[in-house]
C-alpha cells in the first residue's frame, strides 16, 4: 500500500472522493500550505476535526481522511483567498506531527477503492434521489453523466456529502470500504427525510 507525507487541514466537514471543497483561507500556515501545494501540484489531507463541544477546543483529527487537490484559487470579496479543491484518494493517518508554524503533517497510507460496482436493484431509490439532487446542483459536478447514477461508490459518496447528516455520520460513511454497505447505511437513514 502506498504511503505519502501530506500537510493536514482538519475541518468541521468530511471530504469524499470526487467531492467539492470550497475554502476561505486566512491563517498564515494554511496560506503557505496552499501556496506550496499549488506550486508543487501536491495534495493536502482533509480530516474531520473532532471538537470537544464542552471546552470548544480543537480536538484530534479523524484517522481516515481524503486527499484534496487544488483546482482553482481566487480573491474573495472580503480580500481573503478562496480555494476550490476536489477530493481524491481516501487515506488512513499513521503518524502525525506539528511544524513550528503549527501546521499538522502526517504520514498516511492510501486506501484502495474497490472495483467499480453497479448499484444493485434494491438500492435504485438512492440513484433516483441523487438524480433529483443533480437537477439542482449538477453544475457543481462537471464530470457528472447519467452513468454515474449506476456506480455504487459515486452514488454513495455524493449522497453522503449532499444529505443533511451529522459530521460523525459522514465520517462513518467515508470509512466504509464496501460501496454497497455504504448504500445500505444510506437507505436506512432515508426515512428521516421523507415528508410527513
Amino acid at each position: 500500500m502506498k504511503r505519502i507525507e501530506v500537510p493536514l487541514f482538519p475541518l468541521r466537514t468530511v471530504l469524499f472522493p470526487e467531492g467539492l471543497l470550497p475554502l476561505r483561507i486566512f491563517e498564515r500556515r494554511y496560506l503557505d500550505m496552499v501556496r506550496d501545494c499549488a506550486r508543487d501540484d501536491a495534495p493536502f489531507g482533509v480530516c474531520l476535526r473532532h471538537d470537544d463541544e464542552e471546552t470548544a477546543t480543537p480536538g484530534e483529527p479523524a484517522q481516515t481522511g481524503t486527499l484534496a487537490r487544488i483546482t482553482d484559487w481566487y480573491t474573495l470579496e472580503d480580500g481573503l483567498l478562496g480555494v476550490s479543491a476536489t477530493g481524491a484518494e481516501r487515506f488512513a493517518r499513521e503518524e502525525t506531527w506539528r511544524d513550528p508554524d503549527g501546521l499538522l503533517r502526517a504520514r498516511v497510507r492510501l486506501l484502495p477503492e474497490p472495483p467499480r460496482t453497479a448499484v444493485p436493484e434494491a438500492f435504485a431509490l438512492l440513484s433516483e434521489v441523487l438524480d433529483r439532487f443533480m437537477d439542482k446542483v449538477g453544475e457543481h459536478y462537471p464530470q457528472f453523466t447519467p452513468e454515474h447514477l449506476q456506480d455504487a461508490a459515486w452514488v454513495g459518496y455524493r449522497l453522503a456529502e449532499l444529505l443533511p447528516i451529522s459530521g460523525i455520520e459522514k465520517q462513518h460513511l467515508l470509512e466504509l470500504d464496501d460501496p454497497v454497505g455504504r448504500l445500505q447505511v444510506l437507505l436506512e437513514i432515508m426515512p428521516r427525510f421523507q415528508r410527513e
